[in-house]
């Protein structure tokens, strides 16, 4: 099959390792091979070898193991051999530490990428962990923790995904499209203060990263068996989580169920109910209004921070953030079969819909600002199966969203390759989306005059309160 290939490319001469081989991993290994030049060897590192063909049609080696707490010291040196020429680690497994690799890769003259912030095993499903100790704002604490430590190391990015990653991306580029339409006369910001401010001054109150995924694939439900679009084990992980937002300075007042952290940069808060239950209002181009899962999720808590502004101690703006996720109808039959049916105790089978089994759909993805003196103002990516099929092969619409943010990651550290620890919010957003684009379908903008509940005052129309759904 031809495909309709981006051209551009560039040289690396050290060797890729790329831990985890599910629906993402198989997706990245021909978009490595088509943009980077290489002569040096690409080893697959996973415990699960269902993928190994794919793996060796494209000439990498394929590791058939787990990596682990006790031996991914010892397995990644003896693959990287010569640190002398710098190498390229992509994670995107589950339960391997990224803290841990993201600190090896420092130390040992390696680039390092991942999509997501992971633990070792024993963190998700674990009852026995607080609530608080069993959140993404205490993964990113953790990890942001030895960011000084490795200042001037190998560039290494944290959340380099769709979301999180795209959506911080999309998010500049929506603020200035915002301005221009607000007639106002901005430069773009240079810093992140200067882009802090801009979201201030432009009246947006929040944000919501909204999804709504349309794929349809030729598989029935099956009782006992969770249905995704993506990894099924890591949805099933951030949906028993406690769902989590960044927590804006406009909220009146934090739910009932709601909690702050004790320590750190405070920018999120944490409810007592996990994400799959967790309703709340948004607003797509094409659904329209609909409900979303308030599904735990970095970039919610990265993109408040990131957009904070202080006088002293004292935080005087800062937006809500949270995902907004709608995803398959299969996938929500899953999530209603998990919660209702099995009283939040996960499906032990898993099913990935690969891009043979969807048979329509889209994935469409971006960022929902509110609050500001048009309304809602969405800007995203609005990708069809039948893109992906043209664009590159072992795509689905929403893998092919992640998986050209890996590569824009990339390009990235080979362009930066001395910045150390950075989250994608950090990123010079426009050479990121210019590698991904060709890659994304229809990227564009819409507004709404939408409000997520009509019974509100004009002052409470975008409190939390009224985007939360109550049953």
């Amino acid at each position: 099959m031809s495909y309709l290939v981006p051209s551009f490319t560039t040289n690396f001469s050290g060797p890729i390792i790329i831990v985890g081989f599910g629906s993402i991993g198989k997706a990245l290994l021909p978009l490595i091979k088509r943009h980077i030049i290489t002569t040096a060897p690409i080893t697959i590192i996973a415990p699960d070898d269902s993928n190994r063909h794919i793996a060796e049609k494209y000439g990498a080696h394929f590791l058939h193991m787990a990596l682990t707490k006790e031996n991914y010291e010892t397995t990644l040196s003896r693959i990287i051999g010569d640190q002398s020429i710098r190498s390229l680690i992509v994670s995107v497994s589950n339960e391997v530490s990224s803290k841990d690799l993201t600190r090896y890769a420092a130390h040992h003259n390696a680039h390092y990428i991942d999509t997501v912030v992971e633990p070792w095993p024993g963190f998700y499903f674990n009852n026995s962990l607080s609530k608080s100790d069993q959140s993404n704002y205490t993964l990113r604490e953790s990890l942001q923790s030895i960011k000084k430590e490795l200042e001037g190391s190998p560039t290494a990015i944290s959340c380099c995904g769709a979301n999180p990653g795209m959506v911080s991306w999309l998010l500049k580029e929506a603020l200035l499209n915002l301005a221009k339409d607000l007639g106002r006369d901005v430069p773009t910001p240079t810093s992140r203060k200067e882009w802090a401010i801009l979201m201030r001054d432009l009246g947006v109150k929040g944000v919501h990263i909204a999804e709504r995924d349309t794929q349809v694939a030729n598989i029935p439900q099956t009782s006992g068996v969770f249905q995704n679009t993506w990894s099924a084990t890591g949805c099933m992980a951030e949906c028993l989580q406690p769902a989590e937002l960044g927590w804006g300075t406009h909220e009146n007042a934090i739910p009932d169920d709601g909690h702050n952290h004790e320590s750190g940069s405070k920018t999120a808060i944490y409810l007592d109910q996990p994400g799959g239950v967790v309703k709340v209002r948004t607003w797509t181009p094409t659904e329209g209004p609909h409900f979303g899962y308030l599904v735990t999720h970095n970039e919610a808590i990265s993109i408040s921070d990131y957009f904070t502004i202080k006088e002293g101690d004292t935080v005087t703006y800062r937006p809500t953030c949270h995902y907004a996720y709608h995803p398959s109808d299969a996938t929500v039959a899953s999530l209603e079969e998990l919660f209702n049916e099995r009283a939040g105790v996960h499906q032990d089978e898993v099913k990935i819909f690969t891009e043979d089994e969807i048979v329509s759909g889209a994935d469409e993805l971006g960022v929902l600002l509110y609050g500001h003196e048009k309304g809602a103002y969405w800007y995203g990516s609005r990708l069809t199966i039948e893109e992906a099929r043209e664009l590159a092969p072992h795509q689905n619409a929403t893998g092919l969203q992640v998986s050209s943010a890996v590569l824009a990651g990339i390009f990235y550290c080979l362009k930066h390759p001395q910045e150390g620890l950075i989250e994608t919010d950090e990123m010079d957003y426009k050479a990121a989306l210019e590698i991904q684009r060709p890659y994304l379908g229809k990227v564009y903008g819409a507004y709404t005059d939408w409000k997520p509940n009509q019974e509100t005052s004009v002052d409470d129309a975008w409190q939390f309160s009224s985007i939360r759904m109550t049953e």
